[in-house]
């Protein structure tokens, strides 16, 4: 049973509606992808920690963006934990998975090990952005850091910036099944207020941290009813319902939600995705000149780029580099090469 609800579930993503209560929701569940994100680095527990809730986050956001899009999320911070980044590429074409990756940049002389991962990021912002192709302008919104949890700070996003009161109940960790070696896996709930046919308009005051609002600013009369009847219902939900593997999402919906017309769609398959290349890293550096790219080069006389996300390591001539490039990719003398 366990290996069939692991093989059916595992790195998916299930879409779902309330109709009763005009509600929409995503369940998701990482086990392989959460596990080659991390294991890309040697990150202490508390920075593994932040980027399993940020990877998951992430796949429950990121669900809902077009085909070929790019979602990311960025916590910036003035802590010792400076920067947690995820990426969320939509599938390619139908029926395709979706890609994920994660990283993140801290100072391990200041970690405090007896202190919580969130508090140590300090002051800072939470950010989404989406890249919906070549030629489109990208979207960015931007809140402050705010709650005590990442997934605290996303719902003060969607009630901020979006005027859509957001839910999240997310359980991550590593865990062990018989016969099996210690591994991490994740899993979460997301709800979300249907989006209104007018704009809100704040009739009083903010009550989130420091004056943002909250869910609960933004709804009134049925669907204020509506809405937090929900979610004492999601406040009985388990870690290990969470988590899985034993418990399907829909029969976790079914018994969330089963006087609230649950109806779920396709689920998206969701994997450990990077689009690293060296064509990427030669593109970036177009724009140097050669000059530039003399305080690149190495005492071996080469220019190298690692890849924050999938650890990738770049070897480049440098006279192949920049916009005063004499040779090509290939080692072919450009001037040869255009004869």
């Amino acid at each position: 049973m366990t290996t069939l609800s692991q093989i059916a579930w595992d790195d998916t993503v299930l879409p779902f509606q309330l109709d009763l209560s005009d509600i929409r929701g995503r369940v998701a569940r990482l086990d392989g992808v959460l596990e080659h994100v991390l294991a890309q680095h040697d990150y202490p527990p508390q920075i593994e920690a932040l980027v399993a809730e940020a990877a998951l986050l992430t796949a429950l956001i990121g669900q809902t963006i077009k085909l070929r899009w790019k979602l990311s999320l960025q916590i910036r911070g003035n802590g010792p934990i400076r920067i947690i980044a995820t990426d969320y590429y939509g599938p390619a074409e139908e029926g395709a998975p979706a890609r994920i990756r994660g990283w993140a940049s801290f100072d391990a002389a200041r970690l405090e090990p007896s202190a919580g991962a969130f508090e140590q990021i300090g002051t800072g912002y939470f950010a989404i952005l989406i890249d919906q192709g070549q030629g489109m302008v990208p979207y960015q919104g931007i809140t402050p850091l705010a709650g005590g949890s990442l997934a605290d700070c996303a719902q003060t996003y969607f009630a901020q910036s979006e005027q859509l009161p957001t839910r999240f109940a997310l359980s991550y960790g590593r865990s062990r099944l018989p016969g099996q070696g210690e591994r991490w896996r994740a899993g979460g709930v997301m709800l979300q207020h249907m989006p209104k046919a007018s704009p809100f308009v704040s009739t009083g005051e903010a009550s989130g941290e420091g004056g943002l609002l909250e869910g609960a600013d933004i709804l009134q009369g049925a669907e204020s009813e509506n809405w937090n009847r929900v979610n004492l219902l999601l406040d009985t939900v388990e870690e290990m319902e969470l988590i899985g593997p034993t418990v399907h999402p829909t029969d976790l919906l079914v018994r969330l939600f089963h006087e609230e017309g649950p109806r779920v769609f396709d689920a998206q398959r969701v994997e450990f995705g990077c689009t690293c290349s060296a064509d990427r890293v030669r593109e970036s550096l177009s724009i140097y000149s050669a000059k530039d790219i003399r305080t690149m080069t190495t005492p071996e006389g080469t220019v190298t780029a690692d890849c924050q996300f999938c650890g990738a390591h770049y070897i480049f001539d440098p006279k192949s580099l920049g916009f005063e490039a004499t040779v090509a990719p290939d080692g072919t003398p450009l001037d040869a090469a255009d004869a």
